[in-house]
């Protein structure tokens, strides 16, 4: 659902490298956005840079309170300079519409979007991963944690979980219509926005499901937190 487009709440930024210097008047500092984004974008992209090379790797993650946790394979090779501490940056965006403007250098998009930066550690224990799990699965299908196996021993063993926390971060917002120049507003050019949403299409069951189970509402009603009143 996209955020009203009204004068954002500004507390300043926690760091100079989480302000918004490119239009200032998009920044969001509050923690409120920030949720309200990372609860809502369904993956992130995360980036580091090992052995003087940059990387960067889309991801599921899960948001805990003031924690942001992320998932990714034990074996993942290219996780280990983040398991050891490296700084990371974290980009999660939601796009809302396309903004055609009358100009090719005017148009734009409407989004929402966060970056955080920070360390993150490793989480191994076990109390904290059950958590995390569970929130995990949620974030993914809202819901699907109570019905959905949770992880053995062996397959946390498996997997990496890294936890960072909301320390860092910041939210850039962009809302409306065009801002076309006054000069290009007299031209003979369709200009507006098109909005932009995730719709699922219906559930899909797997040959393996027993004759008769529904699916479950989670499923055949499937919508973002956040998004379009969910």
């Amino acid at each position: 659902m996209p955020i009203p487009a009204t004068e954002p709440t500004r507390t300043g930024a926690p760091s100079q490298r989480t302000r918004v210097h490119r239009h200032p008047e998009r920044a969001d500092y509050s923690r409120a956005t920030v949720d309200a984004i990372l609860d809502e974008a369904l993956i992130c992209h995360v980036a580091w840079v090992a052995d003087g090379e940059p990387r960067v790797i889309p991801t599921i993650h899960a948001r805990v309170d003031d924690t942001l946790y992320l998932h990714g394979s034990a074996k993942n090779r290219t996780l280990s300079a983040i398991r050891e501490g490296a700084e990371i940056c974290i980009c999660a965006t939601i796009v809302d519409g396309i903004v055609l403007a009358r100009s090719a250098f005017k148009s734009s998009m409407n989004y929402r979007s966060v970056i955080v930066f920070g360390r993150a550690r490793l989480v191994d224990e076990p109390a904290e991963l059950a958590i995390v799990a569970r929130a995990l699965t949620d974030h993914v299908a809202p819901g699907r944690s109570a019905d959905a196996r949770m992880p053995t021993d062996e397959e946390y063993r498996q997997t990496s979980i890294l936890a960072l926390a909301l320390e860092e971060c910041s939210a850039k917002v962009r809302t409306g219509p065009p801002k076309d120049d006054e000069t290009d507003l007299e031209l003979p050019v369709w200009a507006g926005v098109v909005p932009m949403s995730m719709v699922p299409g219906a559930p899909v069951a797997d040959d393996e499901v027993p004759s008769g189970t529904q699916a479950p509402g989670y499923a055949t009603g499937y919508r973002r937190p956040g998004a379009n009143g969910g």
